[in-house]
């Protein structure tokens, strides 16, 4: 179940009945777990560490507490569990043991930027956190320049004006970015603007840097003639391949104008 990302109070009372009721609290972060259960009042002697270094081996501990008929909660360290966060091993062995599974709905980050965003795109991609190297950040930007979804990414406070930098150079400077920090917590900041301007608000005050970052980017708007799939189709050929070659055989898979493919592809390569 998800725990609150900062304020303690954003946890819903099936949350803390859930919480109150189980045998066993396995947690991503104990210290911090135990903090939460206390704040409500709930004993904090049951619970054990469940992180990404000892995943598997307590999912073998967990499935034998359940198949004893002890009921265990898991709690993320904020947020929600198996989403950028340790979990999806744990719930994919308790399925295989044939145990059931049941979410308790809560906070998510990335929702909660999305609704103060100001985005009014009907479609995101939830992407989750890129690449910690430039090159491969780069490389990954480039399988996502066509799509017309915003684009959802995490990103820590460290690499956030890298990560920008990389957006720019791949995206372009005339996207829409929201630059959402510290969601629920007490410097909580939500900045818009464009991709052009986004490093430069960054670097002007060093305390926009700290804290987690959900960062959201405007979609691609869609090239008259070529379809979303014929776009993502000359991407991942630019990638492999050099441009008249990645053209020719983008043409020949897709069927599109050879010649507005070549512009689209000068496009893409501009903003490699």
């Amino acid at each position: 179940m998800p725990p609150p990302i900062g304020n303690l109070r954003d946890i819903t009372l099936r949350a803390l009945d859930t919480l109150a009721a189980a045998d066993v609290v396995a947690a991503e972060d104990t210290r911090n777990t135990a903090h939460l259960l206390t704040h409500h009042g709930i004993s904090a002697n049951k619970l054990m560490a469940v992180h990404q270094n000892n995943e598997r081996g307590a999912s073998e501990k967990i499935i034998s507490l359940l198949q004893t008929g002890l009921s265990v909660a898991f709690v993320s360290d904020a947020g929600t569990p198996a989403v950028s966060d340790p979990g999806a091993l744990l719930v994919q062995a308790v399925h295989a043991a044939g145990l059931r599974v049941i979410p308790v709905p809560g906070v998510s980050a990335a929702i909660a930027a999305l609704s103060a965003s100001g985005m009014a795109a009907p479609h995101f991609l939830f992407y989750g956190f890129l690449p910690n190297k430039s090159a491969a950040r780069r490389t990954a930007l480039q399988a996502l320049i066509s799509h017309p979804y915003t684009l959802v990414f995490y990103e820590a406070p460290h690499r956030i004006v890298e990560c920008v930098v990389d957006l720019l150079a791949v995206l372009g400077g005339e996207r829409q970015i929201v630059l959402a920090r510290e969601i629920t917590k007490l410097f909580e900041t939500i900045h818009a603007g464009t991709l052009a301007e986004a490093e430069t608000w960054l670097l002007s005050d060093s305390n926009q840097q700290r804290g987690e970052f959900v960062v959201l980017v405007s979609g691609a708007v869609p090239q008259p003639g070529l379809s979303v799939e014929t776009l993502n189709t000359l991407s991942l050929l630019l990638e492999e391949l050099p441009l008249k070659q990645a053209v020719q055989l983008g043409a020949k898979i897709t069927g599109a104008n050879r010649s507005e493919l070549y512009q689209r592809a000068l496009q893409l390569k501009d903003h490699a």
